[in-house]
């Protein structure tokens, strides 16, 4: 089956009540269109308001684009839906059902939500074949994901992976000696691996190249049609490409949103922004 057409995953395999010690499924209802929701969300370090109650909507299947000047809130922002960080109030929901703020960060991935930092992480002494097969397995163990056998239907996983990052002819390259771009696509494969309902990528294009940009812009779109997707960038000519909403925030909250078109025509946005 073509990754393109896998079917939707609506039920994840996590325990939700870990007081009572009952394992329970998370069930991502998006039958409302959204499917992350954020709503008077605020975070304050040391007096310094990081967020000041924000409220986000992501619809299902949407690639939104967050952009803003260094200290918007956009990486708390992230760190929030993750899990990484406690809002001071607020609340973040997953679909209609899936209370964010009651998951450690673990149980958020599990839930379907992939993060890529800025900064590739991949397993530099491992293949490219080799680092999707970790990504995969459920034991995250190196030796015990690496020396056991694969289905059929996982390593066809696999080549689909593959062929959507552009790395089918290098599988068996190790990931260190990958090209900067070329390692940003197989950390995004190793997202792609576990899943997830929604992907959040972290200036996935600094330090690529012209062609490598391209290339990426083709790949998230492609990858959209299968899931939703937050990107930060600050490439204009890059989210342009890409979004079909733009989000601006400033100061902890949003500034502006719509079309990349309205966005920069917005006064504001070119005081704060775009006018720098």
């Amino acid at each position: 089956m073509s990754l393109f057409s896998l079917p939707k995953v609506t039920t994840r395999r996590k325990p939700v009540n870990m007081a009572a010690g009952l394992v329970s499924p998370l069930v991502l209802d998006t039958s409302h269109g959204s499917v992350l929701y954020l709503e008077d969300v605020s975070v304050s370090f040391d007096g310094f308001k990081a967020l000041n109650r924000l409220s986000l909507d992501i619809s299902e299947g949407e690639l939104r684009c967050i952009i803003g000047p260094n200290g918007a809130g956009k990486t708390t922002m992230m760190d929030v839906i993750t899990g990484k960080t406690r809002p001071d109030n607020g609340s973040v929901f997953f679909g209609q059902r899936i209370d964010l703020l009651t998951l450690n960060e673990a149980e958020i991935a599990n839930a379907g939500i992939g993060r890529k930092f800025q900064k590739p992480t991949v397993f530099e002494a491992l293949t490219v074949f080799e680092n999707l097969e970790l990504a995969m397995s459920s034991n995250k163990s190196v030796w015990a994901s690496l020396f056991h056998t694969l289905s059929g239907e996982q390593r066809d996983h696999i080549d689909e992976v593959l062929a959507l990052i552009r790395l089918g002819d290098l599988r068996q390259r190790q990931a260190g000696i990958l090209s900067h771009g070329q390692k940003q696509w197989l950390e995004i494969g190793m997202l792609l691996m576990q899943e997830p309902e929604l992907l959040m990528l972290d200036e996935p294009i600094a330090g690529m190249s012209a062609k490598e940009r391209e290339q990426t812009a083709d790949l998230l779109k492609r990858i959209c049609k299968n899931r939703s997707m937050i990107v930060i960038e600050h490439d204009m000519a890059f989210v342009a490409q890409i979004a079909s909403k733009v989000t601006v925030m400033h100061q902890g909250k949003i500034l502006a949103e719509g079309s990349m078109e309205a966005v920069q025509a917005d006064p504001k946005v070119i005081d704060v922004y775009l006018g720098h």
